[in-house]
């Protein structure tokens, strides 16, 4: 088996993301800083994660965003990731452009001034304390500080100016979302005051700091990988890197120098090791190369009328083995159970280490988390074909 063989690198990426269970019982905050931040959509992503890592039960990990051990925050690409508290700066100054960028389009299309913007961050800021207000209530309590934007802000997705002022306080690490019921899989919060030092690192600091974790977690990963999970530019991505030594191992493939010597001894293991992963899961999103985690003969497969090997992601949630993508499943909530279907071809008997695997991940969706949703607006509804796709 050669170095870059695709199932030698897709097994050690699993064994990087610790899929392959060597950071069993390790706490929730130093699986994500060792594996990388859980993308959450108000899905079961960050749960079903954690819990194939480490183990870790629902309630361990709603007890560690309580204690602010992590935490969900917008980070890269301004979008929502679940965090370990050393990433929380980091996190929120690579993502700061984002809430920037939706003020300056409120000001060029909808008339918001920086003013404006700026007295309504200090009114939110000075109404929130220690006790969680929903945005309603923070409306209440800041009056006429918070406009409506009528018709054409509706449009654009902004009915007012509040959303504009949590976005750019949350970015400056001035106030954070708080779960209403302290779970991760809902997308209903309050806001509280937090006062967050972000350090002073520069963009360009930042942008490099965050390379250095994202090859810590991804490598062997390309420089345009890279660029999918930061959103940088070119010209910017490659200053991120320009200073970190990585050593090509081929193919474009990127890889710090301190684990070379780990990845040029690494042997595969020989026997299964299943995950029943959501389909946003960083096995997958660090590269967001779904090609890489299937065989040829998988590639062609369909679902949904759609080819896989053509799809940018997975069609639904994944079973893993190994790195590699060997099937897919679904929460059916009225039937309380997992519906699943393996490829045929090497992985298309269902051994016993595939059904325990799903009925362990059965158990724990029905018993701790409901539902295994892929998003927020993911329901049983909404996801009635592909369960009747993969029971048929």
């Amino acid at each position: 088996m050669t170095t870059l063989e695709p199932a030698r690198l897709r097994a050690w990426w699993a064994h990087r993301q610790g899929l392959d269970g060597s950071l069993l019982g390790t706490p929730p905050a130093e699986v994500l800083g060792r594996t990388g931040w859980a993308r959450s959509v108000g899905g079961s992503g960050p749960y079903l994660g954690l819990r194939a890592r480490c183990g870790a039960s629902r309630e361990e990990v709603d007890a560690a965003v309580a204690r602010l051990e992590i935490h969900e925050l917008p980070a890269a690409r301004g979008c929502a990731y679940v965090l370990p508290a050393a990433d929380y700066a980091l996190g929120l100054t690579v993502g700061a452009h984002a809430p920037e960028a939706e003020a300056r389009q409120a000001a060029k299309h909808l008339g918001v001034t920086e003013a404006e913007v700026a007295d309504l961050c200090e009114a939110v800021h000075g109404a929130l304390g220690d006790v969680p207000l929903d945005p309603a209530k923070i409306k209440d309590a800041t009056g006429d500080a918070v406009r409506s934007l009528g018709a054409d802000g509706k449009k654009r997705g902004l009915s007012t100016t509040l959303p504009l002022a949590l976005g750019l306080l949350q970015a400056r690490g001035l106030i954070r979302r708080v779960p209403v019921d302290g779970r991760l899989d809902r997308q209903r919060y309050g806001y509280v005051r937090w006062d967050l030092d972000l350090g002073a690192r520069t963009p360009e600091e930042a942008r490099a700091e965050l390379a250095l974790r994202y090859f810590g977690w991804a490598a062997p990963a390309t420089l345009a990988h890279f660029r999918w999970f930061s959103g940088f530019s070119a010209a910017a991505a490659k200053a991120a890197v320009a200073g970190l030594g990585l050593v090509d191992v081929g193919e474009g493939l990127l890889m710090p120098p301190e684990l070379v010597d780990d990845f040029t001894a690494y042997v595969p293991p020989s026997t299964p090791s299943y995950a029943l992963l959501a389909g946003i899961d960083g096995i997958h999103l660090l590269h967001r190369d779904l090609a890489r985690m299937l065989e040829p003969a998988d590639a062609e497969r369909e679902f949904g009328g759609r080819r896989l090997g053509g799809l940018a992601d997975a069609p639904a949630h994944m079973i893993v083995d190994r790195g590699r993508l060997v099937g897919l499943w679904e929460y059916d909530v009225a039937a309380r159970e997992i519906v699943w279907r393996v490829f045929d071809g090497g992985h298309g008997t269902a051994d016993a280490a595939l059904r325990d695997a799903v009925a362990a991940t059965g158990a724990f969706v029905r018993d701790e988390l409901g539902d295994a949703r892929s998003f927020s607006l993911d329901s049983p509804k909404s996801r009635e074909p592909r369960v009747a796709e993969l029971r048929g």
